[in-house]
């Protein structure tokens, strides 16, 4: 039988992929889509470029933000719960997915006067904020992490892994040429990671090391950064956005990047040799715990933001291509986060809510 499935989530990559990759399986089986999210956010443009309906509400953010944000979002959320509530009524889908975010929040309210099946996607050690509230009536929450059971009735949660597009599982492993680092701060791109890359070249440079480097950016601080990395003459390239990450993987040995839970899915499903930096300003500190968790395991290593520097960065790098066992380590101990199939579950599992 063939249903209606609402999604929502967004504002970052992080948070729409795993969802775009829920919602493939869906309209492979034959089912009707639903996207809900902001204009602001980049789901706005991720979403339709995939093919998927959409409609918009408006929400902000509640956690880590200023007292006028607040504020704000106290005063938009009731229309956006009212917004959602209507858009519900219109598509009447059997149940709903969250991949969380800010935009999260009206829908999931939305769902809970309407009486429609949530289920909640939390792909951080530590939930956020909307997952918190949900955790004590979602039909049932899909956890990236053993130790984020805790925040959910056990006899509602599983450990199902984050969804992550097929092609990471299916890279090969790279087996010559020069030492290649990507260095990423995701979609929107990091200004330590932006600064103490920048600050690294010369210092590979002067030190003669065959090193390539791929990085991206972000759009806001991409120009300058293109600009100097030319002037450098190091081999490699710089991008604003990478689209195709999984070929940006295929060539690299070593990642640096963000710790958010697409990142370090994406790193466990290609089975790759990291280097964390969380971003000290997320929810909950939740990019430092998922952090924690890869480097307790032997899978990654970890800087902290106010530790990296270029210097920092040019240690680390010269380390691990100094050290080939070292990286055949972490390769190993990644394997363990590695959770092939979570997008086919989470449509199982919608499709179990609908039939209930």
């Amino acid at each position: 039988m063939k249903h209606s499935f609402v999604l929502t989530g967004g504002g970052t990559g992080g948070h729409i992929f795993p969802a775009l990759a829920v919602a493939q399986v869906l309209r492979d089986r034959g089912h009707r889509i639903l996207f809900i999210g902001t204009r602001e956010g980049m789901e706005s443009r991720l979403v339709p470029e995939a093919g998927y309906d959409m409609e918009f509400i408006r929400s902000g953010a509640l956690n880590r933000v200023g007292l006028r944000q607040q504020l704000q979002t106290a005063f938009q959320l009731p229309f956006g719960v009212l917004a959602a509530s209507g858009i519900l009524r219109q598509f009447r889908p059997r149940a709903v997915f969250s991949m969380g975010g800010f935009v999260a929040g009206p829908v999931i309210l939305a769902t809970s006067v309407g009486r429609i099946p949530l289920i909640v996607m939390e792909p951080n050690a530590v939930p956020g904020f909307a997952n918190r509230v949900a955790a004590r009536y979602v039909y049932r929450a899909l956890l990236g992490f053993e130790v984020t059971r805790k925040w959910f009735p056990p006899s509602k949660s599983e450990v199902t892994g984050l969804p992550v597009r097929p092609e990471f599982f299916a890279l090969e492993r790279k087996s010559s040429g020069e030492f290649t680092v990507l260095i990423t701060g995701g979609s929107r791109g990091s200004r330590t990671l932006n600064r103490a890359s920048r600050e690294s070249w010369p210092l590979f440079r002067s030190s003669g090391a065959p090193i390539r480097i791929i990085h991206q950016t972000g759009t806001a601080e991409y120009e300058v950064l293109a600009g100097e990395f030319r002037r450098v003459g190091l081999p490699g390239e710089v991008a604003p956005f990478i689209r195709d990450m999984a070929n940006a993987f295929r060539q690299a040995d070593v990642i640096i990047g963000r710790a958010g839970a697409g990142a370090v899915n994406e790193i466990a499903a290609a089975r790759m040799a990291s280097v964390l930096v969380p971003f000290p300003f997320a929810a909950n500190d939740h990019q430092r715990r998922n952090a924690e968790v890869m480097v307790e395991a032997g899978a990654a290593r970890m800087v902290l933001d106010s530790e990296l520097t270029g210097q920092r960065l040019f240690e680390e790098i010269e380390r691990l291509r100094a050290n080939p066992a070292a990286i055949e380590a972490m390769r190993a101990c990644v394997k363990q986060f590695a959770k092939p199939g979570a997008a086919e579950r989470a449509a199982d599992v919608l499709e179990g809510a609908a039939s209930f």
